[in-house]
């Protein structure tokens, strides 16, 4: 019997996940799921499952429903007639609630995102805690039951006290056990993302939730793939400035663009923060494409090629479509580092582009 419920819920899981890779588009542009995280649950709407059950066959006399009526009359517990029949059939829905990580993990697996091969050796240490260790004291909510009725057991036997047919079995304090743990060093890799959001006049509302709902999911995936994960948060427009969480999506977008500014402070915040033998970094630059001059574009490559690509994991642009902006950057960037490894481009257009996105970038498992 446990076998086959541990089937039914297996197969009820694959339900879920099934409907949900279904519907993945609509839950990563879903902008009510940013700020859940980890354990947080989520709804999920399924259509309803109709279990088998016996019905009576045209034999049946009496009961429930049977007898004279006129047409028109409403069946007792329906209330008036709403207005005329219809001929589809009514949508079942029903709702199941799975937590955020198990979406994110779900998510991953539509997307078909690999598993991130950190580079370097780990470098942070933290303190596991294991269980793996019997003391004859410690506290009661520790108590280790199975070990205890043993040594209590072994006691009755030894002291020829034990009755097989009064099997009555007392621990005294001398027999309790109790799980004793151990602090044990557990080495993780670490990672930095470095968020550059493009906030001068071309870029739009509409723009920056695109932006917004993307470095969500990415945030969440390489979170899923590490255990000590930093964000650090860059606008720019002729000038760049590190910000915090609700600055870098609610800033009013204005003047002009010179993106080596953003370019530039990102290397002194991983100079002085983020040492490239100790962390993995994953910088992401988000624009609609326009700069200031063709020079400045030439310094921001001499950049990326001289000092982003030799100490980055890679290098992420992503660009958002406007109608104000040229998107030439994205053809300068492209036409310079044609194949090259460290460098990942992708075009964002709408919403629905950001899955596609999303696994352009995270779709190697750097």
């Amino acid at each position: 019997m446990a076998q086959k419920i541990e089937q039914d819920v297996g197969r009820f899981q694959q339900i879920v996940r099934g409907r949900i890779k279904k519907d993945l588009q609509r839950f990563i542009t879903n902008s009510e799921l940013i700020g859940k995280k980890g354990k947080d649950l989520i709804s999920i709407p399924l259509p309803h499952i109709e279990i088998p059950h016996f019905t009576f066959g045209s034999r049946q006399k009496g009961g429930v429903g049977q007898g004279d009526g006129k047409d028109g009359e409403p069946m007792q517990g329906q209330g008036q007639p709403g207005g005329p029949a219809g001929s589809a059939p009514g949508e079942h829905l029903m709702e199941v609630e799975i937590t955020f990580d198990e979406l994110a993990a779900i998510i991953g697996e539509a997307l078909e995102l690999p598993k991130i091969l950190p580079k370097g050796q780990a470098q942070l240490v933290s303190e596991s805690r294991r269980y793996n260790g019997i003391s004859t004291a410690g506290p009661e909510s520790l108590r280790h039951f199975k070990r205890t009725y043993r040594q209590a057991l072994r006691r009755h036997l030894i002291s020829g006290t034990y009755d097989p047919k009064n099997p009555i079995i007392i621990p005294t304090r001398e027999d309790r056990r109790y799980r004793m743990y151990h602090d044990v060093p557990r080495p993780e890799h670490k990672a930095v993302i470095l968020f550059m959001l493009d906030v001068s006049g071309s870029m739009g509302n509409e723009q920056k939730e695109i932006v917004r709902l993307e470095t969500f999911w990415i945030d969440t995936w390489l979170r899923s793939q590490y255990q000590s994960v930093e964000i650090v948060y860059i606008v720019h427009d002729a000038v760049a400035r590190e910000v915090d969480r609700d600055t870098f999506f609610h800033t009013r977008e204005s003047g002009g663009t010179i993106i080596s500014s953003a370019y530039k402070l990102c290397l002194d915040i991983i100079e002085q923060r983020f040492a490239p033998t100790e962390w993995n970094i994953y910088p992401f630059h988000f624009s609609d494409g326009d700069n200031w001059s063709g020079n400045d574009t030439a310094e921001c490559l001499k950049l990326l090629e001289e000092q982003f690509f030799p100490y980055t994991n890679m290098f992420c642009y992503g660009q958002v479509e406007s109608e104000y902006g040229s998107g030439q950057f994205y053809r300068d960037l492209t036409e310079r580092f044609t194949g090259h490894e460290q460098l990942i481009t992708s075009k964002i257009e709408n919403k629905a582009a950001i899955p596609r996105s999303i696994k352009d970038f995270l779709g190697k498992g750097k």
